[in-house]
């Protein structure tokens, strides 16, 4: 990993270590790590996000429908995400109601990106913390100490299933660009539904297409997570955090706000009912100006301070009921509680996710909630599919309205997303994005409390501070 740069003592000697990884690579996006060791183990932790986006900023005075393909370009592993957000947010404003084969379009363009990005996440981003690929780019450089603990052959399995995951990645694009124009970036998620009406030919195309993901999904990815567990064990106790999970819901079932992962919070160990008016964006150690902090984003306002005195991310610190909290597949998982896949109930002896309680909340729990959200998602589109219907509308019109407002809150591949619009005049007055890993890695807040990622990292074991790399594994359990 580039960057580590590690003091020359010794963990063992208490004295407190302080390693900065610049970057944090195998991720998407800009984050730096800073933590100290003490007794071998993080104490303490601070993440950065390095980059200035400023979205919002370019979004203002603009026509509202540009929203859904500017605001793609925030990222290029989620971008269909982006669109669903800023549509739904457009559909808000617009008072649209989507036909049905708009809401399955708009189901089955997300669906592949979310299929896509899981399976990116583990196999080329977080599997090289679990194997060893051979002595060639891009498998090193690598950590000379790097704890790798799988067996020969099921390591030679592992990169195996890499290089295959590479071909399943392209088919899933493929199957985006089928309903939605083009990968990454669609560009047939509007405001309204959908501008692809399917055809039986395309339809049967991305069908063709999913029969061989959705095997690789069972057959390869579902199983090989749980392998893991063998010679990982130790890391279903790791990287626990604050326990607290928000999940706003994402793939619509009906146009009665019904979905598919549910929406949902989970704090302090007990279950409640989305509210917005909950969320409130900090910035005392963010470059913004402190006049922006405690806002809700309907409230937001996006005015970078790259000098502020203490504060050290571009992240802003984003708080449901004043408490941070973790979203992505675990935390919508434990919203739906669906029953696991069968190798699931089989490898852990229990039907649904929370059956297995605190082990949810750990490196190696977060992985297997992605797995199994996975293959969830992979059963919906094959019933999606039955219920497409083709040649039938998937986009209703509507003209802009002089002044309106609308929210859109949504899921992506990677934690709970959320676009605000307010429009005067035809035009974009203010735009807010909270986007997924916002959530994760965001640094304090004004109560000093830590953000998930820096609060699961205390305690991560760090035997060498050479080779940190249980700090890694956990930073990317989230998918940042």
């Amino acid at each position: 990993m580039a960057g580590c740069q590690p003091q020359a003592e010794p963990a063992q000697t208490g004295k407190k270590i302080k390693i900065g990884i610049d970057p944090v690579t195998r991720i998407e996006g800009h984050l730096k790590a800073e933590v100290e060791v003490a007794g071998g183990k993080v104490v303490d932790a601070h993440i950065t996000g390095g980059m200035y986006r400023g979205f919002e900023q370019i979004l203002y005075g603009r026509d509202p429908r540009d929203a859904t393909q500017i605001t793609q370009r925030i990222c290029g592993v989620c971008p269909t995400a982006h669109a669903t957000a800023s549509a739904l947010a457009l559909d808000d404003a617009f008072g649209v109601e989507l036909t049905d084969n708009g809401r399955i379009a708009r189901n089955l363009i997300l669906g592949a990106n979310f299929l896509q990005s899981h399976i990116l996440h583990f196999y080329h981003l977080a599997a090289l913390d679990y194997c060893n690929g051979p002595d060639t780019a891009p498998f090193i450089p690598r950590y000379a100490n790097n704890d790798m603990r799988l067996p020969k052959e099921l390591n030679d399995v592992a990169v195996g299933q890499y290089l295959e995951a590479l071909e399943i990645r392209k088919i899933c694009h493929e199957m985006v660009a089928l309903l939605g124009g083009k990968m990454p970036h669609v560009q047939g998620i509007v405001v309204g539904g959908s501008t692809e009406i399917p055809t039986r030919e395309a339809l049967n195309a991305y069908a063709e297409r999913f029969k061989k993901v959705r095997q690789f999904i069972l057959e390869k990815y579902v199983p090989i997570v749980y392998l893991l567990a063998g010679p990982y064990g130790d890391l279903l106790k790791t990287g626990v955090g604050h326990k607290n999970l928000v999940s706003w819901g994402v793939f619509p079932l009906d146009n009665k706000g019904n979905t598919l992962l549910k929406p949902g919070v989970y704090t302090d160990g007990k279950d409640y009912a989305v509210d917005p008016a909950m969320i409130k964006e900090y910035v005392k150690y963010s470059w913004f100006e402190d006049s922006t902090t405690g806002l809700n984003p309907t409230e937001g306002k996006t005015l970078p301070n790259p000098n502020k005195p203490g504060a050290y991310s571009f992240i802003k610190a984003p708080r449901y009921n004043g408490k941070p909290h973790e979203g992505g597949p675990l935390a919508r998982m434990w919203a739906t509680n669906p029953e696991l896949s069968a190798t699931g109930q089989k490898e852990l002896g229990v039907t649904r996710l929370r059956d297995i309680g605190d082990a949810c909340f750990s490196i190696l729990g977060r992985h297997v909630a992605r797995a199994e959200e996975t293959a969830l998602v992979a059963a919906a589109m094959e019933e999606w599919l039955t219920q497409a219907q083709p040649g039938k509308e998937t986009f209703v019109p509507a003209p802009i309205p002089d002044s309106a407002q609308g929210l859109g809150m949504t899921e992506a591949p990677r934690g709970a997303l959320l676009h605000y619009i307010d429009i005067k005049d035809q035009k974009i007055a203010n735009y807010q994005i909270t986007s997924a890993t916002i959530w994760n890695a965001n640094p304090r807040d004004d109560m000093g409390q830590r953000g998930p990622i820096e609060e699961a990292l205390i305690g991560v074991p760090v035997p060498d501070v050479n080779s940190p790399v249980n700090v890694g594994r956990l930073i990317r359990s989230f998918d940042p």
